[in-house]
């Protein structure tokens, strides 16, 4: 029973509740709503009320900036929500209170990199080695100019002698807890340069953009999640600060370090590489760590202005960050040359010469397949005839050089066919009793016909009879070649074609192609090149052929060179089930304690949930290390589909298409849909839930729950914040 002093504080509750509410509404009018949500947004599954109330998101922009002779830094800054509406700092007029935090650095003259006026630091107790740590203002006091403005002035003052003719640049970056309304927590960040005499800027650091992190970390965020933006990340991350180990975090060090991860030649030779607590020997880049412009991307590609920078401006620092077992001081893996400054660096070191594998830093570079020396090779599968059940298709290609040069078959080391139908799913029929390989045959074409460059090739293997649908028929091949032969530089190096696909109908119904879940450009966002099997398959439509659901590894686990891999049974290959277990990696071991191993050509151990990387036995192996991040600045996050998928494929479940064989899962064969899913939430539960969903003679009903469209659908369930 409430008392009187209960209702007492119920009706004050209620209207304080009201007035907010009326607040609101007052604010709703002039509200903007265009938030442009994506289907892979929280929000954008949200209830439109909700979104009116709460408007979701955060951005901070800085009006201006000044600090006063004496020393006082005073920030005039505006906050808003992902559309433009004005946000309460306290939370009260709006939802969700905001926590900005300042940060004020400067280019000091003579110099490339931002300093920062304010720092801290911490002792090393073992060596007595003192950390120098950037610091965020503390202490300072916010005045109101209107409703989403606000002047910040920093509690501490920078010194009377500070330098106001230099670039200074004064980084806010901040949260917005959402969490009550099933919105999670909004981060932002910003930056804003300026010259405190008013004068414009025209030094700056501006080396690489976001826009190159995201391409594999989708989005950048670290500390927390609040640190989204490189620009904010290089004030801090500069020749200033260490950790306590003695490491240096200068942007331009530890990056290069990081990404060298297992390739560092320091840990090669058996020592870890560490920043803090946090171990970094175990990261593989997916692309080729060579190919710097894959993250130091052009003005034309990023925007940066000084994306040159890398082989333009060559120091000690940047170079001896990967080359980390350089001693420039006494010359040692030099050339015997002693390094005191950088001033001759970019003397030997020209940006490009005119040969690859020289002293230039591009041509030092060079990835031997991506040579100019090399002449390419371009396939096109002009047409397929005799397509039809029971009958040997004959197949008219080209392969040309990259002049447009036709290529003898000679020419390649290794050039084949693989045949494979129908396309609503491979892997179930048989192309004859001698077949070896599940749902596909593949034929050396060397000694296929040529005349003027094009060529036909007639299979020796006829279209299973009875066939019906569409079959597609792809093509791959290589070649080798010695760069700079003659020379102490000489290289031999494979190159292959991109492999083609034609697709053709065996029964005079419409061609149909197999349907496209993923796309070979989402691939390329991150290993930029995809390639496997000695760079003989390196297109998603063609993996497919081979990696079907009824194919494993049993072809070469009786020649593991593990024994433990030859005691068991071979390993399901599956593409939908294999990529999803290779991506998930070290997540694998983490969250269900199991392992992905397939034993490949040559009875190689490919261990991708706990021992991937190739670094010396003292460095523990974590696996697969997925790129993407989290909202809150953790990478492996796996539920980022759309890295991958394409057009929300993910919420398209393969429902009815062929089972998976998968002799060491749980359940073998497991339904597409079944498989594809747990292959990322490998428990019993999982397969618990979906076998509790499957019926025996109709199959699955994942799509009434995960379709799209559906209330938990696969693209909802995994949308991000």
């Amino acid at each position: 029973m409430r008392t009187p002093s209960s209702v007492s504080s119920t009706i004050r509750y209620a209207l304080v509740a009201a007035a907010i509410i009326g607040s609101a509404f007052l604010l709703s009018a002039a509200k903007k709503t265009n938030y442009n949500f994506t289907p892979h947004d929280k929000a954008f599954y949200a209830d439109p009320a909700v979104i009116e109330y709460v408007q979701p998101g955060l951005v901070f922009n800085v009006v201006s900036t000044s600090i006063s002779a004496s020393g006082t830094v005073a920030v005039d800054y505006k906050i808003t929500d992902s559309a433009g509406n004005a946000l309460d700092l306290n939370g009260v007029l709006t939802p969700g209170a905001v926590s900005p935090r300042f940060i004020l650095t400067y280019i000091a003259p003579g110099t490339t990199y931002f300093t920062d006026y304010f720092t801290s630091s911490s002792t090393n107790a073992t060596t007595g080695f003192v950390a120098v740590h950037p610091s965020a203002d503390s202490g300072g006091t916010t005045a109101t100019v209107a409703m989403g403005e606000y002047i910040y002035t920093f509690g501490n003052k920078v010194p009377t002698t500070f330098n106001a003719t230099v670039t200074h640049r004064l980084g806010i970056y901040g949260s917005r807890n959402l969490t009550q309304w099933d919105l999670g927590t909004s981060y932002a960040d910003t930056t804003f340069d300026f010259v405190p005499n008013g004068s414009k800027v025209t030094v700056t650091r501006d080396i690489i953009r976001t826009s190159s992190c995201n391409q594999c970390h989708s989005t950048l965020a670290f500390h927390g999640g609040s640190r989204r933006d490189v620009s904010l990340c290089v004030q801090c991350h500069q020749p200033q600060i260490y950790d306590t180990n003695g490491n240096s975090v200068d942007m331009k060090v530890f990056i290069h370090q990081i990404h060298m991860g297992s390739s560092l030649p320091t840990v090669v030779a058996g020592t870890p590489y560490a920043l803090g607590s946090s171990t970094w020997s175990t990261v593989v880049m997916p692309s080729n760590i060579q190919r710097c412009a894959v993250c130091h991307q052009p003005t034309s590609v990023s925007g940066a202005t000084q994306a040159s920078n890398w082989n333009t401006n060559p120091s000690r620092a940047a170079c001896g960050s990967c080359h980390d077992t350089v001693n420039f001081a006494t010359g040692a893996n030099h050339v015997n040359l002693p390094q005191y400054n950088d001033s001759q660096c970019s003397t030997c070191h020209v940006p490009q010469e005119t040969t690859d594998f020289d002293a230039s830093i591009e041509g030092a570079h060079v990835v031997a397949e991506d040579s100019t020396s090399v002449p390419g090779i371009n396939f096109t599968l002009v047409s397929v005839a005799n397509g039809a059940p029971g009958k040997a298709p004959t197949v008219t290609f080209t392969a040309k050089d990259n002049s447009g040069n036709a290529i003898p078959m000679s020419t390649f080391t290794s050039i084949s066919m693989t045949m494979t139908g129908p396309t609503t799913d491979y892997g179930a029929v048989s192309f004859g009793s001698g077949v070896t390989t599940p749902g596909y045959v593949n034929e050396s074409v060397s000694g296929a016909s040529c005349s003027g460059g094009t060529c036909t090739y007639t299979f020796t293997h006829s279209i299973p009879a009875g066939a019906t649908g569409t079959y597609a028929i792809g093509i791959e091949g290589r070649a080798s070649i010695t760069l700079q032969p003659g020379t102490v530089v000489a290289t031999t190096t494979n190159y292959a074609g991109l492999n083609q696909v034609i697709y053709f109908s065996v029964d005079g119904s419409p061609v149909t192609a197999r349907r496209a879940p993923v796309a070979l450009a989402n691939c390329n966002q991150c290993h930029y090149k995809l390639e496997l099997h000695g760079s003989l398959r390196n297109n998603v439509e063609y993996c497919v052929f081979c990696h079907n659901p009824y194919d494993t590894d049993a072809s070469t686990r009786a020649t593991a060179t593990v024994a433990a891999d030859k005691a068991l049974p071979p390993q399901g290959i599956n593409f939908a089930m294999m990529v999803h277990k290779i991506h998930t990696g070290a997540n694998l071991e983490t969250n269900f304690g199991q392992d992905y191993i397939i034993v490949g050509f040559g009875g190689s151990h490919n261990s991708f949930g706990a021992a991937f990387a190739t670094v010396p036995a003292k460095i523990p192996n974590t696996g697969v290390l997925f790129p993407v991040f989290s909202p809150t600045g953790s990478a492996q996050d796996t539920a980022v589909c759309e890295m991958c998928h394409t057009n929300g494929a993910e919420a398209i479940l393969p429902i009815g298409k062929n089972p998976v064989t998968d002799p060491q899962g749980l359940l073998n064969p497991s339904p597409a849909t079944t498989s594809a899913c747990t292959a990322c939430h490998l428990n019993t539960s999982a397969f618990a839930h979906a076998v509790s969903q499957t019926d025996p003679k109709l199959g699955e009903s994942c799509d009434v729950c995960h379709g799209t469209g559906a209330p938990f659908s696969a693209t909802q369930v995994h949308a991000g914040q």
